[in-house]
């Protein structure tokens, strides 16, 4: 079966998809970094923030949100992929189809994500910027991007 992409408000979403989606999302941040935190943030239900993922049948193989900040910019984050479904372009595809949505929702808002460190190159390959100085985020070196528009 091939890789479908989706995207959803999170009220919408069926309740077993989103318990994968969020299962990624703690499989890949809290198990696999070994770091304890919040995932479940309360950003996942805010107005207009959608959860956007990939699927092989049931499985969710990645997935990231976006969300909108009050000073009106797009946010990606939570930008998770299993350990299957690396180096299959799937996240590379689920990232342009976000970055695609984010130009349908607001083409001058500035696009901006929080990248761990070592994945800068990766969010630069769809022209993500350094915007700032580095930062800790629960023991893990993160830099501030901004898409270049």
């Amino acid at each position: 079966m091939p890789v479908a992409f989706h995207r959803s408000e999170t009220r919408a979403i069926d309740p077993l998809t989103l318990y994968a989606i969020l299962r990624l999302r703690v499989d890949v941040f809290i198990v696999e970094q070994a770091c304890p935190y919040p995932d479940v943030d309360g950003r996942d239900v805010e107005p207009g923030a959608e959860l956007h993922w990939a699927t092989d049948g049931s499985d969710v193989l990645a997935t990231l949100r976006v969300l909108h900040e009050a000073d009106g910019a797009l946010r990606v984050g939570r930008v998770a992929t299993g350990r299957a479904a690396r180096s299959r372009g799937v996240a590379s595809r689920l990232m342009r189809e976000a970055l695609d949505r984010c130009d349908a929702l607001d083409a001058s808002a500035p696009v901006l994500l929080d990248a761990q460190a070592h994945l800068v190159e990766w969010y630069a390959r769809f022209g993500f910027e350094v915007a700032g100085d580095g930062f800790d985020e629960d023991g893990i070196p993160h830099l501030p991007m901004r898409l270049r528009r």
